[in-house]
């Protein structure tokens, strides 16, 4: 269900342009109507499955591209890519982007603004990381995507829980293990979506971000404004950072937070931004992304030119509490900027905050999106939606608790 609220656009705009043959970890449901094809593998992250399965769509088709819109499997699509003599990025660059520590190490390397950072196993090389960095420090996973294991500690009391956070997490990863300690840069975040054919990178959108209060990074809403004047301030070093890792072609999501108004890079993602950010990026300015990913891997140049100049904004709804959700609804009424309401969890599910363990698998309900003439005109239609819902969460030791 959470693949269907959060890809399905994904895939009906690849389906509309081309025959899609999926490799999926699971027997298709809503997928069905889009696919000519699939093969079903256990774990497509596997090497070995990926590549088997591959030679088996092989067999049966002619192949024209293979990509991947989820952050696991960048590197096994890429070295699948190459097996099958297909157009593709380097697997090397795609473990730089999957790897934060080399990310940082590239950047470094040439002259892109980022963060300090320091790759440690133990929480005694966390504390010599802390003593030269300095506080705030942001710890992480080497190797995660979606904020998960990402906390923000303001002094050496906090460090040992932070570690222990980010270590938890970390100890889940394919291609690191190990937890970052970084300079905390203190700016609003914004993502950079941008499109690269043939090594030129093209800044299609900025995405700005709001995320929740430290300790941790929980993304809640994004907008995109296709005339958003920073634009011209973030499009130089996100074409840097994107040059520094390699990447010679595909769909890059690029995360940054700007510090005294300046860019400098949190991440490099290889694949179109979560949280229906693409969808944004289309509603705002008529770019398709998931195409031009398609188009760019079978070997074709996308067609970036925007048709439209309007804004689009996503709330992702989380609850104030952990607890029981008991009611959950809105009042039916669907005005022309009101895009979609999805819901993710249904009454009776257990929600569990990232404060209490959880993550945002556990603790979003779901999402609005709206749109409007300009980002204040989104942002104020998203918090007028905000109002026509009915959440109502139980605290497991507490009375019920109104959400909105």
């Amino acid at each position: 269900m959470e693949a269907e609220a959060y890809r399905a656009y994904c895939l009906q705009s690849v389906a509309a342009a081309y025959d899609v043959v999926l490799i999926t970890s699971e027997e298709p449901t809503w997928e069905v109507p889009y696919l000519r094809d699939c093969v079903v593998v256990s774990d497509p992250a596997d090497q070995a499955a990926l590549s088997a399965a591959g030679r088996q769509l092989a067999e049966r088709y002619d192949l024209a591209g293979v990509f991947t819109w989820t952050e696991w499997y960048l590197v096994p699509v890429a070295r699948l890519a190459r097996r099958l003599g297909l157009s593709t990025t380097a697997p090397e660059a795609m473990q730089a982007c999957r790897n934060k520590a080399t990310s940082r190490v590239l950047f470094a390397r040439q002259g892109v603004p980022s963060a300090a950072s320091v790759s440690v196993r133990t929480l005694g090389e966390a504390e010599a990381a802390a003593q030269r960095i300095g506080y705030p420090l942001v710890l992480k996973p080497a190797a995660h995507a979606a904020s998960i294991g990402v906390i923000r500690a303001d002094t050496p009391e906090q460090l040992t829980a932070a570690f222990a956070f980010a270590d938890q997490a970390a100890g889940l990863g394919r291609e690191s293990t190990s937890v970052l300690v970084e300079e905390y840069l203190d700016g609003p975040e914004v993502s950079v979506e941008c499109v690269t054919h043939r090594s030129k990178t093209t800044v299609v959108a900025v995405t700005r971000k709001t995320v929740s209060a430290p300790p941790f990074f929980e993304e809640l809403a994004h907008c995109v404004d296709a005339a958003d004047p920073l634009l011209d301030v973030v499009t130089p070093v996100a074409q840097a950072a994107i040059h520094a890792l390699g990447i010679t072609g595909g769909v890059s999501h690029v995360e940054m937070r700007l510090v005294d108004g300046r860019p400098r890079l949190v991440e490099v993602n290889g694949r179109i931004g979560g949280d229906m950010i693409g969808h944004l990026v289309h509603l705002a300015t008529g770019v398709d992304l998931p195409r031009a990913a398609a188009d760019i891997a079978c070997g074709r140049a996308p067609d970036l030119t925007p048709t439209r100049s309007l804004a689009a904004a996503i709330q992702l709804l989380y609850p104030d509490t952990s607890g029981t959700l008991l009611r959950l609804g809105c009042d039916g009424a669907s005005p022309d900027w009101l895009e979609r309401v999805s819901f993710q969890h249904q009454v009776g599910d257990q929600l569990l905050l990232p404060a209490d363990g959880g993550n945002m698998w556990t603790a979003r309900i779901g999402y609005l999106i709206t749109t409007g003439i300009d980002a204040a005109e989104a942002y104020a239609h998203a918090a007028e939606a905000y109002r026509s819902l009915t959440i109502e969460v139980a605290a497991e030791e507490e009375d019920a608790v109104a959400a909105s």
